[in-house]
Formats: structure tokens, sequence, C-alpha cells
């Protein structure tokens, strides 16, 4: 990576002071995850992965939940990260953390009553943009992606607009009770519900008691497309 600049240059590119590009220049210090994402996003095409690589994301993981734009994407890199330091006070050195680049897809979950995205195969959904997450959140990042939800029937746990992320590898319902799912229908599209068996019978319950029950039959037949895993959202 030749970009010609000094160290205040180069620092001020990754939001690093001259002095510890110096020491990371003389290998006193490795630099955090988050520089080594930022030299990812100066690197050519050709070595991005490198960096990227060093700050915990695997190249592997990004291919393996965007299978259909495989393609696309093998000799490119991936929209640049922006690096954000949260938190107040000094920096402080941050351990490598692994991440996972997830699909957040334009698709929508609806509550019962309403109308959700007709598609119950979410590796055919469009993509509108990345959430990284850690990689421990992600027991199968093949089969991890993120979709929205529409209403408030698993109020107050889950609010309407918030982002679920999912994992369409779990879709045995006789091992999902008490769950959280995607199931679909096909008059109503795709919907969120807590998945509950009880004896023969399953059932889809919304956490809102204002939401009805909906009983999965033969003449009701709803297919589980996903559990979910864990959820976002902005605070009222």
């Amino acid at each position: 990576m030749h970009l010609k600049l000094n160290q205040e240059e180069f620092g001020s590119r990754l939001g690093f002071s001259a002095m510890a590009v110096s020491r990371w220049e003389r290998g006193a210090q490795e630099p955090p995850s988050h520089a080594y994402i930022g030299l990812g996003n100066l690197a050519h095409d050709s070595s991005c992965w490198y960096f990227w690589e060093r700050a915990g994301l695997r190249s592997e993981h990004v291919m393996r939940v965007l299978p259909t734009l495989e393609r696309n994407i093998r000799f490119s890199k991936l929209q640049n990260f922006e690096i954000v330091s949260a938190g107040v006070g000094p920096k402080r050195q941050r351990d490598k953390v692994q991440l996972v680049a997830l699909p957040v897809l334009k698709v929508v979950a609806a509550s019962p009553g309403e109308k959700g995205d007709d598609l119950h195969l979410l590796s055919e959904a469009p993509i509108e943009n990345m959430l990284a997450a850690p990689k421990d959140w992600c027991p199968n990042p093949a089969y991890t992606s993120c979709l929205r939800v529409r209403g408030n029937s698993m109020a107050p746990m889950i609010q309407d607009g918030f982002v679920v992320a999912v994992d369409s590898s779990q879709i045995d319902m006789n091992s999902l009770d008490g769950k959280i799912v995607i199931a679909w229908h096909k008059d109503v599209g795709l919907t969120i519900s807590r998945l509950r068996l009880y004896d023969h019978t399953a059932v889809l319950v919304p956490e809102n008691s204002e939401y009805g029950a909906v009983t999965i039959s033969a003449k009701q037949p709803w297919k589980i497309v996903a559990t979910v895993l864990w959820w976002v959202g902005k605070a009222p």
C-alpha cells in the first residue's frame, strides 16, 4: 500500500496521532482492530482483506452470507466501513474482535393483521445495507441475515421498525418451542411471533396481548422460514 503520506497525514486519515503511527511502524505497538479496518478501507482492492482479517473480519464469512453477490464482489472490497470510536473519556486499547458482515434485507415481517413481504426464501431477497456484528452473535453466519419489523405485536421487546437478525437454517418446528420465529403464509406474507407447541398443536403467540394468537394447521399452512437471534433498534 503506497499512499505517499507522512505519519501525521496517515494518522489523520485513520483518526490517530502521528505518534501512534510511529509506534506501529517501529513494532512497539500493534494497531487496534478499528485501525486495521481503516487500513483496509485505504488499501487497494487486492490487499484490503489482509488488514480486515487482522481486525477479525473474515472474508469467507462475508462470502457465505452473500452467495448471490459472491461473483460480483469476489475481486472488489465492500463499501467502506465507517470507523466510529464510541464511549467517553480517553481512547483505550481495544482487543481484536471477530466480526461478521450481515446483509440487511429489504424485507419486512409484519404483526398479525398487517401485510408482510410475500417471500419465503430469504436468500432471494434484495440487500439494502450491511451490519457488522460480533461473530459469537451469529452461530451460523452463512445463514444469518437481518430484516425489519412492522407493527407492535412483539412489543415491548421488539418495537415497530426494529431490525432483527435471523437464522434461516433453524426452521425445524419441533425444536423451536418458545423461540421467536419468522413465519410465512401465502395470504399474509411474513410475520414475527413466538412459537409455542402444545401436544400436537403449534401456535404463533404475539408478545403483545392486544394481538391474537394463530394456530398452525393443515387449513392454516404456515411455514417457518427463520429463527430470530437478536434485535436492535433506536430508542423512542
